[in-house]
């Protein structure tokens, strides 16, 4: 599938703390795909330079083919792309139907069924003023005015923040749903169970690198912890192997996390006189949690 999101070597700079150091993304058209990392990891940069909000200090990104870069060509990826932010900004002078009045006649392509069905899903009042919303209202409106934007790619940082878990259920199959007609879903996320509830690729970073490109089924399927205990000492030399992402050694135990070629690995874990070996699935977060620990 073509590439509706592409990065080269992006870079973002503020000051001497490089926020965004050569970032190589690639997001699939009609994939659900996860953007995860800590807070300060460089997320909400690569965000702001993918809408161009902000420029990049070097390298290149592209939307639909449109260069980031380009004011003319962000122009033209803003007409594609529905974006709701993680501070969910909205007129506070407005009232709910106001709002969505006002949204919606920049948009050609506005979703009335979609907005119809959220208005009452989301029981939201649509005389109310939006300074008078909870946290929780404000989110659940922040999104239906980008669910409903009939756009190819939605954007969302942190889109269930503030919600109960009834809200956050329904927002997730909306967007498996939007998934499904086409609509690319690109989003930031601290919520882990989210993720593997919805996405089908994780794209993860830290301290502005790229550490993990997968797919939720190379996740699943794949990724392993093992644990060996060896009768003699080893080395970790010894255990530098293809697939074996990280390796510790703790007297005559190592463990070891594994994304790929386990059966071989544990194989020669084996020749090296291990007494024992024990395979384990390992959950997206252990992957987060080990990959962000070992930089």
């Amino acid at each position: 599938m073509a590439a509706v999101i592409e990065t080269t070597e992006l870079k973002k700079n503020y000051g001497n703390h490089e926020a965004v150091r050569g970032l190589n993304l690639s997001v699939q058209a009609g994939s659900v795909c996860a953007f995860l990392g800590q807070n300060g990891a460089g997320k909400s940069s690569t965000i702001k330079m993918l809408l161009g909000m902000i420029h990049p200090t070097s390298g290149q990104g592209s939307i639909f083919g449109h260069r980031i870069d380009k004011e003319r060509e962000s122009l033209l990826i803003r007409q594609k792309v529905a974006f709701v932010a993680e501070d969910k900004r909205l007129y506070d002078y407005m009232s709910v139907s106001q709002i969505i009045r006002f949204t919606k006649s920049f948009f050609p392509r506005w979703n009335h069924t979609l907005e119809t069905y959220l208005l009452e899903r989301f029981e939201l009042p649509p005389e109310r003023k939006i300074r008078q919303l909870s946290k929780g209202m404000r989110t659940k409106l922040a999104l239906l005015l980008g669910f409903a934007r009939g756009c190819e790619l939605l954007i969302l940082d942190e889109p269930t923040e503030g919600l109960d878990p009834v809200a956050i259920e329904d927002v997730l199959q909306i967007v498996v749903s939007l998934a499904a007609q086409g609509t690319t879903v690109f989003f930031s996320s601290h919520q882990i169970a989210e993720v593997e509830q919805v996405a089908d690729h994780v794209l993860m970073i830290d301290r502005g690198q790229l550490v993990l490109n997968a797919s939720m089924y190379d996740v699943q399927e794949e990724y392993r912890q093992i644990q060996a205990v060896f009768t003699d000492p080893v080395e970790e030399r010894d255990l530098r192997l293809p697939g074996v992402e990280r390796v510790k050694i703790e007297g005559r135990i190592a463990s070891f996390v594994a994304s790929r070629n386990v059966d071989a690995i544990v194989e020669h874990v084996r020749m090296l006189h291990a007494g024992s070996v024990d395979v384990l699935p390992i959950s997206l977060k252990e992957i987060f949690l080990d990959k962000v620990k070992a930089r």
